[in-house]
């Protein structure tokens, strides 16, 4: 099974709502992967080349020039995001280009995302979240010219480069529009690099799950239909809603993170609480008491009430599963399987609530630490 999640760009701090999908991610590849083969893909060097990315850096060194970014914060880093976005103008082509290049052939990462991707590092850390390779490089991934003749050969491709145009993925034949991957200039956008990573993983596969936002559901779905043709791998989506700050659900490109980031967040309630009270408060309040598809805004009372019970379950967990092996472990888990259909993964919704319930038994220690903490 292959695990990919929707790919935070290393352009801001991380939001209440990125930090919701990447828990729920993390436990289900934790919690999966104690019952089935299970690979966790995530690598914010895959999508280094989209212009959202490249124009940002090109942004930074048109208007900071050669400075020291290990003294800027995410947030510093953050600020001059949403200053970028909230630019009229867009960077040439032909710098664009250059720094694609730079990218394609020989990996290079932009010293401003070295220095968030280096604090998140740390953030996940201290939430005891798996890093599956933030600082990795992109490989294995298609070139474009493969994904074209991928897509070419189960005929969801409309090239139009040969009269100026622009590349489309085309599921047409599925009642879906066409969507483009490549503009006129060659660059690819965020879909398009998460195919010619997938596709470049799909081989021996059962079963990729994607997890993504409702905001792009269309996107998703498409990419979903895409890799399941051409691969003919089995292809399940999970969607994990955004959580709205003050009622309103935002973009990080309007700055909705400013006091609820990740560095706020861990600051203020690691004042008061141990490390795993911490972690596992995070996961009960993003995974059990927000759902997937809560419309709750973001609550600071609402998120100390999850550590403090953290701090309950942990104190009255048992330390084994009366004498019984690891196999007790994988039993108890393998409960939780999600039951959409085929799919074999554990439903991190449901495993987490299981933390919750009044008349049943406490989950011991060991399963707490290898899913939760």
């Amino acid at each position: 099974m292959l695990l990919a999640p929707v790919t935070v760009t290393p352009t801001k701090p991380l939001s209440p709502s990125h930090l919701k999908g990447l828990l729920w991610a993390d436990v289900l590849f934790r919690a999966t992967r104690l019952v089935s083969d299970i690979q966790f893909r995530y690598r914010p060097a895959s999508y280094h080349v989209t212009e959202q990315t490249l124009g940002f850096w090109v942004f930074l060194d048109s208007h900071l020039g050669d400075v020291d970014y290990r003294e800027l914060s995410e947030t510093d880093l953050g600020d001059l995001y949403v200053r970028f976005r909230a630019q009229d103008s867009r960077p040439a082509d032909a710098r664009l280009g250059q720094y694609q290049e730079a990218v394609e052939e020989s990996g290079f990462v932009h010293p401003s995302a070295e220095r968030i991707l280096s604090i998140w590092k740390d953030q996940y850390s201290v939430l005891g979240m798996y890093d599956p390779g933030l600082t990795a490089p992109a490989s294995p991934r298609l070139e474009v010219a493969g994904l074209i003749e991928r897509l070419e050969d189960v005929a969801m491709c409309l090239d139009l480069r040969r009269i100026g145009g622009a590349v489309y993925a085309d599921a047409s034949r599925y009642g879906m529009p066409l969507r483009q991957i490549l503009d006129e200039t060659g660059r690819p956008n965020y879909l398009a690099c998460a195919l010619r990573e997938l596709l470049a993983l799909s081989d021996g596969r059962d079963q990729i799950v994607l997890m993504h936002d409702p905001e792009l559901t269309a996107d998703y779905v498409l990419l979903a239909r895409i890799v399941g043709e051409v691969s003919g791998v089995e292809v399940h989506r999970l969607g994990v809603g955004r959580v709205p700050i003050e009622g309103r659900i935002g973009s990080a490109r309007s700055g909705n993170w400013k006091d609820v980031d990740a560095a706020s967040l861990l600051r203020r309630v690691s004042d008061q609480h141990d490390t795993d009270a911490v972690r596992l408060g995070c996961r009960l309040y993003f995974l059990a008491t927000l759902g997937a598809e809560s419309k709750q805004s973001f609550d600071w009372d609402a998120l100390f009430h999850c550590i403090r019970r953290a701090e309950r379950l942990l104190a009255r967990a048992p330390d084994d599963y009366g004498g019984r092996d690891q196999a007790a472990l994988a039993a108890e888990v393998a409960r939780h399987r999600d039951l959409s259909g085929s799919a074999g993964w554990i439903d991190p919704y449901r495993l987490t609530v299981r933390l919750l319930a009044r008349h049943q038994p406490p989950l011991a220690t060991p399963l707490l630490k290898a899913v939760f903490t």
